[in-house]
């Protein structure tokens, strides 16, 4: 477990969190043709062209996603893409890719014909994860990258052979971290009451909203 031990660092998490979460809203828009915004306002079963940065490590939820996909984002949204091939990619490439539009257990996803499909280009810049509240992490945030700071409201819960469960809540509602067995994050040590900082995919799964972290650097905890 990642652990910070500074309360002023907590304390500037804080801060900064209040303050990303109180920002005025921005009225919307409509998305640029082309965007993953666009493709995701789609009826499913159309075939999308979509182009973005990569997110997750390619096969990185793949005991609960059963697949070797990955997640790309552009400036207007986020979305999975679905693949029975590991392409081996990292975040912070560049992705180009055509699938048809599919629903996969709630979550909003891209499947491509095949590897063929897909077109990896070079390194970019990474993706920050944006600041949400736990309860705003929803359908407006699926498919993107987001971090919460949060109280761990109960003990962690194995799913085996799925991953492990961790519920937050930073005081509008309670959220499940979904740990995928790939990740390897080691979830000792994290106890109801406690601090933590997590980032990862925003995903959906049946009836319920998730953050997926994609390596323990996505989970920091704060001594309790």
């Amino acid at each position: 477990m990642v652990t910070l031990s500074s309360k002023s660092v907590l304390l500037r998490l804080v801060a900064v969190t209040v303050l990303a979460l109180g920002l005025t809203a921005v009225p919307a828009q409509a998305a640029p043709s082309g965007s993953i915004a666009a493709a995701r306002a789609l009826p499913l079963g159309s075939t999308v062209t979509v182009a973005g940065t990569v997110t997750t490590p390619s096969g990185a939820f793949e005991s609960s996603f059963f697949d070797k996909g990955f997640a790309i984002q552009d400036r207007t949204a986020g979305i999975y893409l679905k693949l029975k091939a590991d392409l081996d990619v990292r975040p912070g490439r560049r992705v180009r890719a055509t699938g048809v539009l599919t629903d996969s257990s709630g979550l909003l996803t891209v499947v491509p014909a095949g590897p063929e499909a897909v077109t990896v280009g070079r390194p970019g810049s990474p993706v920050r994860p944006e600041w949400r509240a736990t309860a705003k992490v929803d359908e407006s945030s699926e498919g993107r990258l987001v971090r919460v700071l949060a109280k761990v409201t109960k003990p962690v819960l194995n799913d085996p052979p799925y991953g492990a469960k961790l519920f937050v809540d930073d005081g509008s509602g309670e959220l499940t971290v979904f740990v995928n067995t790939q990740t390897r994050i080691d979830l000792r040590g994290f106890t109801p009451g406690q601090w933590v900082l997590v980032a990862g995919f925003s995903g959906q799964y049946d009836d319920h909203y998730e953050i997926n972290p994609r390596s323990q650097r996505d989970l920091v905890g704060f001594p309790a």
